[in-house]
């Protein structure tokens, strides 16, 4: 129809919620602010960082990467034969459809943080994305796991 849809979590780290940093609910509406659309021609991919308050009035960043891949149009479209449309005798064939138009839909990258540190999240996000369209044998949850990771060494231990 219209090319408007609803936006859909396919995965998510961690899988289950903290008791101190449940997920924000309705994120998926978020990250689409003007509406889960298809386009017509991929757009570059774009980044935002924005803050939501929750009911403590706790700060939460989030961090947004967008970019677009592309799907088949659902349904094919059709043209008349010769430009005479209806009026082409019976015996003749159908009009044939043109193959599907190639749309591109939105796909979203978020981080949720207490922290601002906006460049950190571009930078994240960043190689989670070139990880996903380079199609690397990385398993993402390791790559995620990595960056969160932080080893601060003991004061006067071994580095």
């Amino acid at each position: 129809g219209s090319g408007d849809g609803q936006g859909q979590i396919l995965q998510r780290f961690p899988e289950k919620d903290w008791e101190d940093n449940p997920f924000p609910q309705g994120i998926e509406l978020f990250c689409q602010p003007s509406g889960w659309q298809l386009f017509p021609e991929r757009n570059p991919p774009t980044f935002f960082v924005a803050v939501l308050t929750d009911i403590n009035s706790e700060r939460h960043y989030c961090a947004c990467f967008t970019f677009w891949e592309a799907v088949e149009s659902p349904q094919p479209q059709s043209h008349a034969r010769n430009g005479e449309g209806e009026e082409e005798e019976e015996e003749e064939e159908a009009p044939a459809p043109m193959q599907p138009a190639q749309l591109f839909a939105p796909k979203s990258l978020v981080l949720v943080s207490r922290l601002d540190h906006a460049e950190v999240f571009r930078n994240s996000l960043g190689l989670i994305y070139t990880i996903y369209v380079d199609g690397l044998s990385v398993s993402l949850e390791n790559v995620i796991g990595n960056l969160l990771t932080c080893t601060i060494p003991i004061t006067g231990g071994a580095q």
